[in-house]
């Protein structure tokens, strides 16, 4: 069973430090930046060596599309997703977009890209932008849901994210603490419409770190009232919680590494990720160790469901995929 913490490592192979580390039963994850990539083969080794240790853990990156996409190099460079509502195939090319995105992703040992952004474009956020699907709402579903169909056809489970919504609130999370203070009723009648219509479909929906202070003062991934009561209860989502990157600086209004996390966690988070700071990631694994937190049992249904393809590259979808987005002039 999957721990409760999700890390990362420093480069394109296992130190002796990572082996002790990932051997710790409360770690569950990994995720992978672009500095431990270098291309598809190293990437399916590095895989099989982590799976020798620890085969019940989940890996992970974020291949979006666009300027998010830590697997370049032998990989197919997908659209911004904002470039698709801009066609009238859109549907058809999200499709295509995350069928494709997912089978490259699970070919090399990876269980799931954090994927897709349900952002709604604002034109307000430089850090979500064109990373968003769209600005109007209905639209963004439509795009999404059919990114989604891609995902799971190819057997990737999907997360949406930020919830409630990353679009309207200007400042970056990874650097500053950025404030939303629209009402409750405002955002569920444009940025809360993605996750309410897609809560039965999406796998896992990770919460922003962003404040919405005429709802709760704590950012979405800390806040009871945003992950229980409208993501649990009024939305009824039932699949798992990630919380975003709690070396974030968003995150830092709920204190130290080791009390993030277990804010996160009392919120309703079932895995909370912890990256680019080993001594943060240390520090939260000795607070889980320390309350013997016990693991969701749903975060098994982020594994990777892909049948073994040995040369993905010949199946009629991938060719008829890549053929209709280098039609559509989104891919090289």
């Amino acid at each position: 069973m999957q721990g409760s913490l999700m890390l990362d490592i420093g480069g394109t192979w296992l130190t002796a430090e990572d082996r002790h580390l990932l051997r710790q039963p409360e770690v569950g994850g990994l995720i992978l930046f672009a500095r431990n990539i270098e291309h598809p083969r190293q990437v399916k080794e590095l895989c099989r060596a982590i799976r020798a240790l620890r085969p019940d853990l989940l890996l992970a990156v974020d291949q979006e599309g666009g300027r998010v996409q830590r697997l370049r190099q032998g990989f197919v460079r997908l659209p911004a997703m904002r470039e698709l509502s801009r066609r009238a195939d859109g549907r058809q090319l999200a499709e295509a977009c995350g069928w494709v995105m997912a089978t490259e992703v699970l070919a090399v040992g990876l269980d799931f890209s954090f994927a897709p952004v349900l952002d709604l474009d604002h034109q307000r956020s430089a850090v979500v932008g064109t990373r968003a699907f769209e600005g109007d709402p209905q639209r963004a579903v439509e795009l999404i849901e059919a990114f989604i169909a891609g995902m799971h056809a190819a057997g990737m489970a999907a997360t949406g994210k930020h919830f409630p919504g990353h679009g309207w609130a200007e400042a970056d999370s990874h650097v500053a603490i950025p404030l939303d203070e629209r009402s409750l009723d405002e955002l569920r009648a444009y940025d809360l419409i993605p996750f309410r219509a897609l809560s039965a479909t999406l796998d896992a929906v990770m919460p922003a770190h962003v404040i919405y202070p005429q709802v709760d003062e704590q950012p979405a991934g800390f806040s009871r009232r945003w992950l229980q009561d409208v993501l649990r209860g009024e939305l009824g989502f039932r699949g798992v919680i990630f919380s975003d990157d709690l070396s974030m600086a968003g995150a830092h209004v709920a204190g130290d590494a080791a009390e993030r996390i277990q804010a996160a966690l009392g919120a309703g988070c079932d895995m909370g990720l912890v990256c680019n700071d080993r001594a943060a990631a240390e520090s939260a694994l000795t607070a889980l160790q320390r309350l013997g937190a016990r693991p969701s049992p749903a975060l098994a249904r982020m594994r990777s469901r892909a049948a073994e393809a040995l040369d993905y590259k010949q199946h009629p979808r991938w060719l008829a995929s890549l053929g209709a987005l280098k039609a559509a002039g989104l891919v090289e």
